[in-house]
């Protein structure tokens, strides 16, 4: 296959996944959707159709050949890594106020929606598996460790201190619904347990509302607006989280015997673009919201450069 054939084949996996998120721009300039739309369907999502697709991804799994326990660690090890370095980078370039989104921003990846939605598109249900099963990690690191990050730059009012509520962190880890579809699918797919034809039809019917409408909705979020109000400390962050922590990722990925879908699919999970969830979380705990908005919409926009490229030049040389 030439290079050509290559890239081509590559356009026709990144190009529909980052058509849909321009698709939701279109439709919310148009205002055939509005904010109040986007909210229940992101909840839609979160609650309801994404742990569907997660659960019947990972039941009808062979884990025998996906789990891989020394992949799971090593994303996990990359991710704290990723986490210090731009944590360290920050201390010595970005203003005390703005470290803790800065960080956040240049770490915390959008793997539940487009991350997944690449793995899909490449691997198919492979893929899906393989993410559902990264999925359980980043979202119990991407969480604890966002929070840390912001607890220690969090403003604090005289006479109100405030600290990290780990309960309150355990708890939203314990009842995310991504990580209970994880769980209630794995005996399923231990005990290769056969579903009902007809709850699979179903279950697959709703699960296939998730990647377009998730994708719409990051889509009409973001604001082309925001970044007229200052954009050089986000487009450094974007560009550690575009460029750089998948840069050096996948080669550590690589020097650690990675190849094939695990490869890839790390990839794409490392070069996802800032998730949407750090606006709410830098929102939540008083850090710069118009700076962590910058940070989504330079990343999202970004993605379908980087990521495209990314996977041209992975695939050009064979390695996945």
């Amino acid at each position: 296959m030439s290079l050509i054939d290559i890239f081509l084949s590559t356009l026709n996996i990144t190009l529909p996944v980052f058509a849909m998120v321009f698709i939701g721009i279109g439709l919310k300039r148009l205002r055939w959707i509005d904010q109040a739309f986007v909210n229940t369907a992101s909840r839609l999502v979160f609650r309801a159709t994404l742990p569907t697709l997660l659960f019947f991804a990972l039941a009808d799994a062979d884990l025998a050949a996906t789990l891989d326990p020394w992949m799971l660690s090593f994303f996990a090890l990359a991710t704290l890594a990723s986490f210090a370095a731009v944590w360290g980078w920050a201390m010595l370039r970005v203003r005390r106020p703005l470290r803790g989104v800065y960080v956040q921003g240049a770490f915390r990846g959008n793997c539940g929606i487009v991350g997944l939605a690449l793995a899909a598109g490449m691997y198919g249900d492979a893929g899906l598996s393989l993410g559902g099963l990264l999925l359980g990690v980043v979202i119990l690191s991407y969480n604890v460790l966002s929070v840390i990050v912001l607890a220690a730059y969090q403003p604090r009012e005289e006479g109100a201190p405030r600290g990290i509520d780990w309960r309150s962190i355990f708890r939203h880890i314990l009842t995310n619904p991504l990580i209970l579809a994880v769980v209630v699918a794995t005996p399923f797919a231990v005990h290769e347990v056969s579903l009902p034809p007809w709850l699979t039809t179903t279950g697959d019917y709703f699960a296939s509302l998730t990647l377009p409408l998730a994708l719409i909705c990051i889509g009409a979020t973001l604001s082309t607006r925001a970044l007229r109000k200052g954009y050089r400390t986000a487009l450094s962050a974007s560009l550690a989280k575009m460029v750089v922590v998948p840069a050096l990722a996948t080669l550590l990925a690589l020097a650690a015997g990675f190849s094939g879908p695990v490869l890839g699919v790390m990839f794409l999970f490392f070069a996802s673009p800032t998730a949407a969830a750090a606006f709410v979380m830098a929102k939540a705990m008083d850090g710069d919201e118009i700076l962590t908005a910058n940070i989504i919409a330079l990343t999202t926009l970004m993605a379908s450069l980087t990521v495209t490229l990314g996977v041209f030049a992975l695939r050009a040389a064979g390695l996945i």
